[in-house]
């Protein structure tokens, strides 16, 4: 056992774990924080997507003590309070979820996205969720959230006069 240090969500914390143990089982397991969601366990499909730095990365291929100087953000991340984060709200909006196994690691992918572009073309959104896979096959309609998060958010940024 080993102890890891992680910053997660904007918070420091600490667990004693095998240092060879996957991020996803230390935040499903170890820190309770279920939203991640375990598919293959191989880093094809998509489900166990977070942010690292800001990056999409698979949490079931890395290793926890890997990203341990590193700002981790899960699925439980994006909201502020109550208030959902746009591409949350837009995945509701535009019922871009079926079973919703999916959805968590589609939402941090699309986060990752938008956060370096929030003028995606759907070529970029294609893209950018390339390995996210829905087994539903609600793609038509996760795309259509993507644009609507994006323009939500670029209207965001006119009004704050934040700029790209």
């Amino acid at each position: 056992m080993a102890t890891i240090n992680l910053a997660i969500n904007g918070r420091p914390r600490t667990v004693e774990a095998d240092p060879q143990i996957s991020l996803l089982t230390v935040l499903r397991e170890n820190l309770d924080l279920i939203g991640t969601k375990y598919g293959c366990g191989e880093g094809q499909c998509g489900a166990c997507t977070v942010l690292i730095d800001g990056r999409a990365q698979r949490s079931c291929i890395t290793r926890a003590e890997t990203v341990g100087q590193k700002q981790i953000t899960t699925i439980e991340g994006p909201a502020h309070g109550e208030r959902l984060h746009p591409v949350q709200e837009a995945f509701l909006e535009e019922d871009a979820l079926q079973c919703g196994y999916c959805t968590p690691g589609m939402i941090m992918s699309v986060v990752a996205l938008l956060n370096r572009n929030h003028h995606p073309t759907q070529s970029e959104i294609i893209d950018s969720l390339n390995g996210n896979i829905c087994r539903c096959g609600a793609y038509s309609r996760i795309i259509s959230a993507v644009q609507k998060a994006a323009t939500s958010l670029a209207k965001s940024e006119i009004g704050t006069g934040a700029r790209q």
